[in-house]
């Protein structure tokens, strides 16, 4: 069990905030695939892979992945992606599993920079970063999650922990 931290801990409060706004993010991006069924049943993550084929966004090792393994197999993924991203959200907003939590984040990130962020072989190396923002600063926090102890400062352990809960 983490130890509740102290009232004069900003750091553990100011990881806490992180952890909890990437949390809400991810509650966000999973909650409308899991409750809504265009993303998982009717075609939405098919689309997102199509687009990131066809527009070239993808590396170029991962496009075969893309379009012979994820394409193939788009449905189950597709609910792994939703119910993953969900899980993530509710694991970071509690401060329940942040650890697995951000394994699977970090991992998740991996996955849609090499899909996704391609800046094309002729672009200048520091593109290869520019391109990949929207996925490297999330993956930059669940290392951060991995590595530090976000779940000292408003977390359900921690409350349990200064109630006297084990």
């Amino acid at each position: 069990m983490p130890e509740p931290t102290a009232p004069t801990d900003s750091n553990a409060r100011a990881l806490a905030l992180l952890r909890i706004g990437v949390g809400i993010f991810f509650l966000i991006f999973g909650e409308y695939k899991v409750f809504g069924t265009q993303f998982t049943l009717h075609g939405g993550f098919q689309f997102w892979i199509n687009r990131f084929l066809t527009e070239g966004s993808a590396y170029p090792f991962m496009a075969p992945v893309l379009r012979n393994f994820v394409l193939a197999h788009a449905t189950p993924i597709a609910f792994l992606v939703a119910y993953g991203e969900l899980a993530i959200g509710i694991a970071l907003i509690l401060g329940v599993l942040v650890r697995w939590a951000s394994i699977g984040g970090f991992i998740f990130m991996l996955t849609l920079i090499f899909s996704s962020d391609y800046p094309g072989a002729q672009a200048p190396f520091w593109q290869y970063f520019g391109a990949s923002l929207s996925h490297s600063v999330f993956a930059l926090c669940f290392a951060v999650f991995l590595f530090g102890h976000s779940e000292q400062a408003w977390s359900l352990p921690a409350w349990r922990t200064s109630r006297g809960d084990q």
